[in-house]
């Protein structure tokens, strides 16, 4: 991990740098049909490993345990749910995308990013990964038993480390909500964007349809006049260009699926992961070292009574055995949760290193809607003067279309 001489505790790294660490691709295969059985399988490619692997969605569970095994104080992401039973297209997509941000997130990790089990899930290609994955975390322990700070974590906190943990959770609880509803706005205009695309397409459809009736017209509806001819063969053509406008406006939404929606995604996957280790800081270790202590002070108490009752000697050394026993395993927990909150400084600096992906996802949402409203625009203007014909006067005279001044306002 790339730290400062002096103080082990502050990550000094730039989004940029993180980004680089690595680049994951993870894309479906087709799937495998046999007797009884019908499964999704990836391709995991890694940039940094230059590796290409197959993996199913249980070797993603298996190493998703594997790092919350060895790294219970860090980030590790959720999965996405397991598939159930007759799971479409949909799910199976949106699925493929989850643990793509997924293992992006885990490999750009800085403490992940250097583990074997890292390694051996972007890189063996042997015939049993998930075994593999197990026998590399055997007899290994976690990241407190390996790491050579672990004993000294207390000394590199704040004195007011619990304050400031409140508050960074506060904060990053704020963060997240706000980036909750941005995500559900942006897929909202990317949604709008994709059935923009299907009503244009139909549209002009319609219009073609219209101009390609083949339904005879009686002489005493047309007054010997062609105007329903000329507009019929404006109207035929016109298909092509509504399918282009549909064209663009369903690009755009792809494009802002891509490179807005699922940044937001990742952000929030990141946020949602720091909100976990949270609580698996509280309900865990935390929770774990305030029991001992209650337990302790139980013992303390059972020992001043049997001195008083002047109890057997066997009795009395049993108890004192077992208390320092229990006074081993206090300090120990105690040791573990100052490491707990060490860990959830670097965690809490790490999200604070993601933040300015913000800037980012807003410049490809300028950018996208810059982009899709310039190439569409071109289309419109590039189709008005095939209109030129069905604005023809009653003398059959062209006139232009007439704007809210000329008239038709409302005022």
């Amino acid at each position: 991990m790339q730290m400062p001489p002096g103080n082990p505790l502050l990550l000094s790294l730039t989004l940029q740098e993180l980004l680089a660490r690595d680049a994951v691709q993870v894309e479906l295969i087709p799937e495998k049909k046999g007797l009884f059985l019908k499964h999704v399988e990836y391709e995991v490619s890694s940039q940094r490993f230059k590796s290409c692997v197959y993996r199913r969605y249980n070797d993603f569970v298996v190493f998703h345990e594997m790092l919350l095994q060895k790294f219970p104080y860090r980030m590790v992401p959720a999965l996405p749910p397991k598939r159930m039973l007759g799971a479409d297209r949909e799910f199976i997509e949106a699925r493929r995308r989850a643990l793509k941000r997924f293992i992006n997130l885990v490999a750009r990790h800085p403490p992940f990013s250097e583990d074997v089990v890292l390694k051996l899930f972007l890189s063996f290609s042997g015939p049993d990964v998930q075994n593999k994955l197990k026998e590399s975390a055997q007899c290994v322990g976690d990241e407190f038993m390996n790491c050579k700070l672990a004993a000294r974590a207390k000394d590199f906190l704040p004195a007011d480390i619990q304050t400031q943990f409140a508050i960074s959770r506060e904060l990053i609880r704020n963060i997240y909500n706000s980036f909750h509803k941005l995500r559900d706005r942006a897929e909202r205009m990317v949604s709008r964007a994709i059935d923009n695309a299907a009503d244009l397409l139909i549209f002009g459809k319609e219009l073609s349809a219209l101009g390609s009736d083949t339904t005879p017209l009686p002489s005493w509806a047309t007054l010997n006049s062609s105007t329903w001819g000329s507009l019929k063969q404006a109207l035929k053509g016109l298909s092509v260009e509504f399918a282009l406008l549909a064209d663009k406006a369903a690009q755009q939404g792809k494009q802002e699926e891509n490179d807005v929606v699922e940044k937001l995604n990742l952000f929030l996957d990141l946020l949602q992961s720091y909100k976990d280790l949270c609580e698996r800081h509280e309900k865990g270790v935390l929770h774990k070292h305030q029991r001992a202590l209650h337990k302790y002070s139980l013992m303390k108490r059972q020992m001043t009574s049997a001195a008083a009752q002047n109890r057997e000697p066997e009795c009395v050394e049993q108890l004192e055995s077992r208390i320092v026993e229990q006074e081993n395993m206090i300090q120990t927990m105690e040791l573990r949760n100052y490491f707990s909150l060490y860990c959830l400084h670097q965690e809490t600096q790490l999200v604070h290193v993601y933040l300015p992906l913000t800037s980012h996802i807003l410049g490809a949402f300028v950018s996208s809607q810059i982009q899709g409203h310039k190439e569409m625009s071109k289309v419109w203007n590039d189709l008005q003067p095939k209109l030129q014909c069905l604005f023809a006067g009653p003398h059959g005279a062209p006139s232009p279309p007439r704007s809210p001044q000329d008239g038709l306002s409302p005022h």
